[in-house]
């Protein structure tokens, strides 16, 4: 198995009704998670609400999860920033606090040139002993670390993936073109879990696992034994699910549907807000259709 695992789920991060953060619900959470699916569990990314965590949070939170999991799965944390500085300081917190690796997102808001990316993802990966997953999403940082960078920064040797959610398969193929074979590339978009294994991906970073995790990992597994048509069937099975739940902006029809499911993990964040009455219709839908949908 892939260092990391197959199906790592982007955890959501429970607040109480006050907005803080839920400790009793994350430790619940995580362990239904791993219970349910999920090989890793990357804590304080973009599902976990990561840019209103403070510092502290986010270190309680590496702690936690990693004491709910013990040696079970594997613990991502998300130290990445638009600060180099700060997500060293982050990284080095998290590697104390027992993260098996780190998540380490494109620098928002300043974007960087390709150079910079490279020096940045370099100067932390250089400045922590775990390994690290790249993170590209330029839809939410404003820049595309190109395939050529990523290329790159494989050769650093503690730079052993990268969470492609460009929705962009052809910088998926070159990126494998690129790197070599243990080099590994995860789906950061559900939907595109399937074709991305296709062009040489090890498997997904999914949010939709919090809900179906046992047939995401049996959507990889199928693939991985040759049996296509099964994987097929339950991509086509749980598209409705990976759709709905980016009606409008993660995490927020996750939480809504989590809270349904029997979870308490509250409503985002400021600036995010809870989804709408109609918003919930929508979800409600889904989740009762994907239980009641045969594989």
């Amino acid at each position: 198995m892939a260092i990391f695992g197959r199906v790592l789920t982007a955890m959501a991060t429970p607040f109480d009704p006050g907005g803080a953060v839920h400790w009793t619900e994350v430790a619940r959470l995580a362990r239904h998670l791993i219970d349910n699916g999920s090989d890793g569990i990357v804590v304080a990314g973009t599902t976990g609400e990561s840019p209103t965590l403070s510092d502290e949070e986010k270190i309680r939170l590496f702690r936690a999860v990693k004491e709910a999991v013990g040696g079970r799965a594997k613990v991502v944390a998300g130290t990445g920033t638009y600060d180099t500085k700060h997500s060293i300081h982050l990284s080095q917190e998290a590697e104390r606090a027992g993260a098996d690796g780190l998540l380490l997102v494109n620098p928002y808001y300043n974007r960087p040139s390709q150079d910079g990316l490279y020096a940045h993802f370099r100067a932390i990966a250089e400045s922590v002993r775990l390994p690290c997953m790249l993170y590209n999403i330029p839809g939410r940082t404003g820049v595309n670390c190109a395939p050529e960078t990523i290329g790159r920064l494989s050769e650093i040797p503690n730079i052993v993936a990268v969470k492609e959610a460009t929705g962009n398969l052809d910088q998926a193929s070159d990126i494998r073109r690129r790197t070599k074979d243990d080099f590994l590339i995860y789906s950061g978009d559900d939907s595109l879990t399937l074709p991305i294994l296709s062009v040489g991906g090890t498997g997904v970073v999914s949010v939709a696992s919090h809900l179906a995790g046992r047939d995401i990992q049996e959507m990889v597994r199928s693939y991985e034994r040759g049996d296509v048509r099964k994987a097929l069937a339950l991509h086509l099975r749980l598209l409705p699910l990976f759709k709905v739940l980016f009606i409008t902006s993660n995490p927020v029809p996750l939480k809504a549907a989590l809270n349904m499911s029997g979870f308490a993990v509250g409503i985002p964040r400021l600036p995010l807000v809870e989804a709408t009455p109609k918003e919930k219709e929508q979800i409600q839908a889904v989740l009762k259709e994907i239980a009641a949908a045969p594989v």
